[in-house]
């Protein structure tokens, strides 16, 4: 049975930065699932689909194939043998995924496609509905968060150094409050801390600090030993 490190938080937080951290410590592969609905988004927009209709988005949810490969410490995804790569990060993205990740049948799918990632070997998974509706059962669970502020500068440097965006910090922060809202408040595994999880509020912490606490938390048996 594979160790799973289940993390989640929204956006800004520091979910990536600590997980990708935290795998490369522990020789863990590092799972990105927003990836995967930002592929289902990107894909709907590629074939024209309504993602304003959960009907639409639904039927075409079943026909994408997404292939998924272990590749330089983490999970790398590819559709009709292509890397979507930052095309998935663009403030477009950014505003159809949240309608497209609240539709029950996108949601069903890609929690299946998470579960079946264990069979690569021990997981740290980032997400929003990791420690609540995916792996709810690890021992391994913890819940990031920072203020609204400190969130949307994260996004907003990572946005100008990738070369995807250059909004200002107050539209970054528009859009992280208003993707809270639909996450916060969806039907179906809805974002919010797992009863039990570990939370770790970033705001005032370095990424090292965070990583740190992750790795104190985690069972003895899981850390290196000399760790």
């Amino acid at each position: 049975m594979a160790n799973v490190i289940a993390i989640d938080g929204p956006s800004g937080a520091g979910k990536s930065s600590v997980s990708k951290i935290v795998g490369s410590k522990l020789g863990y592969l590092h799972v990105d699932s927003g990836a995967l609905y930002r592929i289902m988004t990107w894909q709907c927009l590629e074939n024209g689909v309504d993602t304003s209709s959960p009907e639409a988005v639904a039927e075409f949810a079943s026909k994408v194939e997404i292939e998924c490969r272990p590749e330089r410490g983490a999970i790398a995804y590819y559709v009709k043998g292509e890397a979507p790569g930052n095309r998935i990060r663009t403030p477009e993205i950014n505003a159809h995924a949240s309608p497209v990740a609240t539709v029950r049948e996108v949601r069903s799918r890609i929690t299946a496609i998470l579960r079946g990632l264990a069979a690569h070997g021990n997981l740290v998974v980032e997400g929003r509905d990791i420690t609540t509706a995916v792996f709810p059962d690890t021992p391994a669970r913890f819940y990031l968060t920072a203020s609204p502020e400190a969130r949307a500068l994260r996004r907003q440097k990572e946005e100008v150094e990738k070369g995807i965006a250059n909004q200002s910090a107050e539209a970054v922060k528009a859009s992280l409050l208003a993707r809270d809202r639909i996450d916060s408040t969806r039907k179906c595994a809805p974002l919010r801390k797992a009863d039990g999880a570990v939370e770790i509020d970033s705001t005032f912490l370095t990424l090292d600090q965070v990583v740190e606490a992750v790795m104190s938390a985690l069972p003895p048996e899981w850390l290196p030993a000399g760790a």
